[in-house]
């Protein structure tokens, strides 16, 4: 039986049926969406996403933090269009290509060189489990192959496949595929929130610190790497830690030989404040991973970068010492293409300095939350800001993601809060009206939420 062609007439309704019935959605119970609708996104046009019956939505976490210059760029929008007439695609084993190289360089370039010799995948995870498997397979080429242990903080999430579950500690995600995982160590976070009445956020950092060198201690010998997202545990409700925890990772992975690990996939691309997180602490890791937003949006890819002495322990006339691992998509042309563009924003625009002030005006903006009795911890590192809604009733706390999220969208907004954490993570080209929406109808949607619970 032939399979219908897409209708533009279609309704709305119509749109999300035939999904239902064909399209297993991501991070999602599936049952759930007889209660709570798709929204059928049309078209995307700057920080605006279009349903089909026309209906806007201010795509206030970037969908899925990944889109940083708005949709349809027209910048990015042209050297995609000018890619595609030249290469769209072609195996980078045994073949190399302009796109990949350029963003090779640039990518280095922007670490002082300290990193660099670029290996691209498709997704996040992917880019988690490279910088795995590269540490553990550099520590066998070094002879020393008990090296085969990782260390991740309390509450990470670096990914859903299998290794990358490995370095995540949030239950929902690993415990039913627990049999198949390889478990990492997991150390306290250094986040503000755990810390005692008199601790600041450096307090909290220092006594994290001191259960990694208690951890490293005993098992550094068998500990290949440690992994981090710096500055923000996006997934364990935006936990924003300070950078000296940064600082002390680096230098106790020196001191005891382990790796360090920069899952930079979420909080890169300037999201933190500096193009790459690591900067704040005036520290490089051994591994850095990029995805979503270095792509500006646009296509699947992430990268990892690693440093000389490690390309080094894999260049070897035997091939078993290679790094043999790939994807037939790798480095692609156009994704490359995108990640290019995406760079060259940032260059000619002065993003980062733009970002500063118009996240300080989305800061006053939300002030007031500060004050309200059921917000916790208004907090903002860079253009990512979070709160905690003080929920008392277990039910309550439970569905206030769901309830939030529709009652975003009935103000046109498109938020999707991490448990009882409401967060914004906006592209960067919000202008003043938007910025001002965006805090006021934030504020509306909390407040309309918590009615619901009285």
């Amino acid at each position: 039986m032939k399979a219908p062609s897409p209708s533009t007439s279609a309704s709305p309704d119509d749109w999300i049926a035939r999904s239902l019935r064909a399209v297993w959605h991501p991070c999602t119970q599936m049952k759930h969406h007889e209660r709570v609708p798709l929204v059928p996104v049309a078209r995307g046009q700057g920080a605006w996403l279009y349903d089909r019956a026309g209906n806007r939505y201010l795509d206030a976490i970037s969908s899925w933090w990944v889109n940083l210059f708005g949709h349809a760029n027209p910048r990015i929008n042209a050297a995609l269009k000018e890619q595609l007439d030249t290469l769209e695609h072609a195996m980078l084993a045994g073949c190399t290509h302009e796109p990949a190289i350029e963003l090779a360089e640039r990518l280095g370039a922007l670490t002082n060189n300290t990193l660099g010799h670029a290996f691209f995948a498709s997704d996040g995870a992917s880019a988690v489990e490279i910088a795995l498997k590269m540490s553990f397979h550099a520590w066998r080429n070094r002879g020393l192959a008990d090296k085969q242990e990782f260390v991740c903080l309390a509450n990470s999430y670096h990914g859903e496949t299998i290794g990358a579950l490995g370095v995540t500690d949030v239950a929902l995600f690993k415990d039913a595929y627990d049999p198949l995982i390889r478990h990492a160590h997991v150390v306290q976070s250094p986040d503000p929130r755990t810390a005692a009445q008199n601790e600041t956020a450096a307090d909290a950092a220092r006594r994290a610190l001191a259960h990694v060198r208690a951890l490293f201690e005993s098992r550094a010998a068998r500990i290949a790497a440690l992994i981090v997202e710096p500055l923000v545990q996006c997934a364990a409700g935006m936990a924003m830690h300070h950078a000296s925890y940064l600082a002390g990772l680096r230098a106790l992975c020196d001191q005891y030989g382990v790796h360090l690990i920069a899952d930079e996939i979420a909080v890169g691309c300037g999201r933190t404040g500096t193009f790459f997180a690591c900067e704040q602490a005036n520290v490089w890791p051994d591994f850095l991973c990029l995805s979503k937003g270095i792509s500006g949006g646009y296509l699947p890819l992430s990268i990892v970068l690693s440093r000389d002495e490690i390309y080094e322990l894999f260049y070897h006339d035997d091939t078993t010492r290679g790094f043999l691992h790939s994807h037939s998509y790798t480095g692609n042309p156009l994704a490359c293409r995108a990640a290019l563009a995406t760079l060259d924003l940032f260059a000619s625009d002065n993003v980062l300095a733009v970002n500063a002030q118009k996240s300080a005006k989305l800061k006053a903006a939300l002030a007031p939350l500060a004050g309200h009795d059921q917000v916790r911890d208004l907090r903002q590192c860079g253009t990512i800001f979070a709160f905690d809604a003080v929920i008392d009733n277990v039910q309550h706390a439970k569905t206030f993601s769901r309830r939030f999220f529709e009652n975003a969208l009935e103000r046109e907004l498109l938020l999707r809060p991490i448990g009882t954490t409401v967060y914004l993570m906006p592209p960067y080209i919000l202008d003043d009206e938007e910025l001002a929406l965006l805090a006021l109808r934030t504020r509306d949607t909390f407040e309309a939420t918590l009615a619901e619970t009285r």
